[in-house]
């Protein structure tokens, strides 16, 4: 019978947690290298690769900081001197990768504080085997576990809080059923795929190497060789044919006689590219679903799925995992961050800051600063500049008029936000209509009579230069009022006073208040005060300035249709026009309100 050889497939099963009567220790894999297994698919896989590199990039962000380190700048300080940037990163890579990962813990020589802190390796550790209470009191540390053997001697540290040592381990790990001593990594089911898409891409190298396998069967019909023989003749022919650029070549065979000669057969395999190209991409597509992936544009994954094309499922994904998969993985962390400090007598409200691009956080219904803080990574309560004060807005409602007040005397004819292309031509209305003495074109258009009591209220620029007399005052008004007349919870206290006033305002009055200090070095260039016409309540504000136009009662028809732009410079108009910020809400400029210099400053792009 001719010699037969049978490839055995990998059978994949859970990793073995294995406690062995003669060791002190617990294995992790049925060889006591699970860890190692981890590693090879994390090399050999490239979606796998993709995708732990990324997500622990976005597990660390831009790094540990505090929401009160303000508040606390000494603990801040000693926070930042303990848990340097390079350890923190390492943690994060191995609780990603490993599904776990360990901190050594350095006293100071009377152990009254925690001296230092150091990533260690979680694949160079195992864990002790717990004691009577199902405490695990001790990890045991090799270099390289494929080389402990029976009577090798480890080095044991004793694990945080369990001794008098002078060096500690916090093991870090997510709870896991069925897991005590090791917790697997959150990806586990997908293992088989980044097993299988590493297998693919293998066979296809080899087939390039090999041009020999598995393009053709060479059968040696005179017998069957001794095992030396065999493996002799294997190697010749694997030496000469091996290699991309031996593919395709004919072999020359030499025989006693036709009856011997060897026999060389074809192997085809039907479909195979389309066979291979489906396990391909049903395992980048396994991979993805086991680590959670909302969106492999996230992590610079491009498929064609079309999924994230889309700039607002793109948001979406983004804001999805950074809650679901992200931060769990931040606050496991943080939770023996916060164990370390607390022994070092220090409290802080620890968060990482986010990669997570500015435009996809929602403030909107963010309570205070703090919070704002942690969802945007960047140092709102400090950095930023303080929020517009009551004082302001006290000010500027002294000004303003009660439009219960202006409503006793005048209707309101014309009310909408204000708009640049609309401005000028309306701007030239009023001012005309308030000469009725010279008849221009436009004041013919609309007939009225100047009748009834004149209650001289203050004129604005935009109300015209009245040619009747002083006690009389203008027939037609121009105010402003802030809107729209509502506000959250959250708002900023200028914001909330001039909606509760709900007063109007002549265009000169807001503008004056540029001169008032708002924010010290928050304006253009450093300066210490900006404009409320353009800016309103400050960055991000929401609010925007509504145009109101009064007339006196018994003194016009009305209006009708608001006259365009195109339509009063035809008539000759050349008014000034409002600036184009004057309708748009802060949060919705190119820089959210901030000015250009600002925005750089504190780290976001345009």
């Amino acid at each position: 019978m001719n010699d037969l050889r049978i490839v055995n497939l990998s059978s994949y099963t859970s990793p073995e947690i294995v406690e062995k009567s003669n060791k002190q220790w617990v294995a992790y894999g049925s060889d006591n290298n699970y860890f190692q297994y981890l590693i090879d698919r994390y090399n050999g896989s490239p979606t796998n690769n993709a995708i732990i590199n990324g997500v622990s990039q976005m597990i660390y962000g831009k790094g540990l900081d505090a929401l009160d380190s303000n508040r606390k700048p000494e603990a801040y300080a000693k926070m930042i001197t303990l848990f340097k940037k390079d350890c923190v990163r390492k943690l994060c890579y191995d609780l990603k990768l490993m599904g776990q990962c360990s901190i050594q813990v350095i006293y100071s020589k009377d152990r009254k504080t925690i001296a230092q802190v150091e990533h260690i390796p979680v694949e160079n550790l195992r864990a002790e085997k717990c004691n009577e209470k199902g405490e695990i009191t001790g990890y045991y540390y090799s270099d390289d576990w494929s080389k402990v053997k029976q009577r090798t001697e480890l080095k044991r540290i004793p694990a945080f809080s369990y001794s008098n040592e002078s060096i500690e381990i916090i093991y870090i790990k997510p709870y896991r059923a069925g897991y005590k001593y090791y917790s697997s990594p959150d990806y586990q089911g997908g293992l088989q795929y980044a097993e299988l898409e590493e297998e693919i891409s293998n066979y296809h190298l080899n087939n390039i190497l090999n041009g020999l396998a598995p393009s053709m069967l060479i059968n040696f019909n005179n017998g069957t060789p001794n095992a030396e023989e065999r493996q002799n003749l294997e190697n010749r022919i694997y030496s000469k044919f091996s290699g991309s650029s031996n593919a395709g070549k004919f072999i020359l065979a030499f025989n006693d006689n036709a009856e011997s000669q060897a026999t060389i057969e074809p192997i085809q395999l039907s479909d195979a590219h389309n066979q291979y190209q489906f396990l391909s991409d049903e395992s980048g597509k396994k991979i993805m679903v086991a680590h959670r992936v909302v969106s492999p544009m996230l992590l610079g994954i491009k498929d064609s799925t079309g999924l994230g094309n889309n700039a607002d499922e793109l948001q979406t994904a983004s804001v999805l995992m950074d809650n679901t998969v992200i931060r769990p993985f931040q606050h496991l962390l943080i939770d023996a961050f916060d164990s370390i400090l607390a022994f070092n007598n220090i409290s802080l409200k620890l968060y990482f800051k986010t990669l997570q691009p500015l435009e996809f956080t929602d403030l909107e219904n963010v309570e205070d600063e703090e919070t704002r803080e942690e969802e945007t990574g960047v140092k709102l309560a400090k950095d930023l500049p303080k929020e517009l004060g009551s004082d302001i807005a006290d000010a500027l409602i002294d000004l303003g008029e009660d439009e219960a007040d202006l409503l006793s005397d005048f209707n309101v004819m014309d009310e909408r936000e204000v708009n640049y292309d609309e401005e000028d031509g309306l701007d030239e209305v009023i001012t005309d209509l308030n000469k009725p003495k010279e008849k221009s074109t436009l004041a013919k258009i609309w007939e009225f009579v100047s009748t009834g009591s004149a209650k001289p209220f203050r004129e604005s620029e935009q109300d015209g230069e009245s040619k009747q007399e002083a006690e009389e005052g203008n027939t037609f008004l121009v105010r402003y009022m802030y809107s729209p007349q509502r506000y959250s919870a959250n708002s900023r206290p200028f914001c909330k006073k001039m909606v509760d006033a709900k007063k109007v305002y002549r265009k000169e009055d807001i503008i004056s208040m540029d001169t008032k200090v708002v924010n010290a070095g928050f304006g253009k260039g450093g300066s210490d005060t900006y404009s409320i016409w353009l800016y309103k309540g400050g960055a991000r504000c929401q609010h925007k300035w509504l145009r109101k136009t009064y007339v006196r009662k018994d003194g016009a028809k009305g209006l009708g249709d608001a006259i365009t732009t195109s339509e009063a410079r035809s008539r000759g108009f050349k008014p000034e026009a409002n600036a184009q910020k004057v309708p748009v809400a802060p949060k919705d400029m190119k820089y959210k309100g901030y000015t250009a210099e600002y925005w750089n400053k504190i780290g976001f792009k345009n």
